[in-house]
């Protein structure tokens, strides 16, 4: 569920949301803290995550490394912010912030973007890494916007998880996209992530590279925020997405076993 959402919410509405919550689980996932961001999240947004938390008891809740702010200005989308030092100290501070008025952490998700922020000193992984190093979340890894951003930016997504810690990883996200600019023109092309189409094969082929990687338990959401197919065609994507990840499974208990 988008928290956002309901922050203005009628009374009607809540109640049916925590009705929901009762009888399967359900997670909140933000998308206007912005805490990715030299800029400190006001505290009422914090208030109103805190108090929808507290109504519904998610499983979890969750949020972007991104910001969405600045200078008073609203920029309406996730973006992604310089990697710098600034922007993981920011985070860090949001962070503890948040957990602390939430009275849980986040978990917080990796974003695409169409350029390469500027202003960055690092690249992408090491920036994840100095977050998570500073702070107490973990990850809720978004392969579809890992891929897009490893296709745009031509690094190798197989070497981005290589170097996420593995047990820092919690939950993943699956979506589909579409190509925009000159298809014709390798350079002038983006992937653009817009959750509004299937989920891609090389999506999947992560997904079992993470289920090798990854110790724990991971929670696998399919995101589709329109166009949406019928339920079968859904239900085949989750499927597909099962299947991967057992791959991925049986691969680590197939090393564990060699190990032993």
């Amino acid at each position: 569920m988008i928290a956002d959402d309901y922050f203005d919410a009628t009374r009607r509405e809540r109640r049916a949301l925590r009705t929901l919550a009762a009888q399967i689980p359900v997670v909140l996932h933000g998308v206007t803290l912005g805490l990715a961001s030299a800029v400190p999240v006001e505290r009422r947004r914090l208030e109103r995550t805190a108090r929808l938390c507290d109504e519904v008891q998610p499983d979890y809740w969750s949020e972007h490394l991104a910001f969405v702010r600045g200078g008073g200005i609203e920029i309406g989308h996730l973006a992604a912010p310089p990697r710098n030092n600034a922007t993981v100290e920011g985070a860090a501070a949001n962070l503890e912030r948040a957990t602390r008025i939430v009275g849980s952490a986040p978990l917080v998700e990796n974003v695409a973007t169409l350029i390469d922020p500027p202003a960055s000193d690092r690249d992408e992984a090491t920036w994840i890494n100095d977050i998570l190093g500073a702070s107490r979340c973990r990850l809720l890894l978004d392969l579809h916007n890992l891929y897009a951003n490893a296709t745009n930016f031509g690094f190798d997504a197989s070497h981005f998880l290589a170097r996420i810690p593995a047990e820092r990883v919690a939950a993943i996200h699956l979506a589909g996209g579409k190509w925009i600019g000159d298809i014709h023109n390798a350079a002038g092309r983006r992937l653009l992530d817009d959750h509004l189409h299937d989920v891609p094969d090389p999506v999947y082929e992560l997904l079992t590279e993470v289920g090798a990687r990854v110790p724990g338990p991971l929670t696998v959401i399919l995101e589709r925020d329109g166009h949406y197919p019928p339920i079968d065609r859904l239900l085949e994507e989750l499927d597909v997405a099962r299947a991967a990840l057992a791959r991925g499974r049986r691969q680590r208990d197939a090393v564990s076993e060699a190990a032993a």
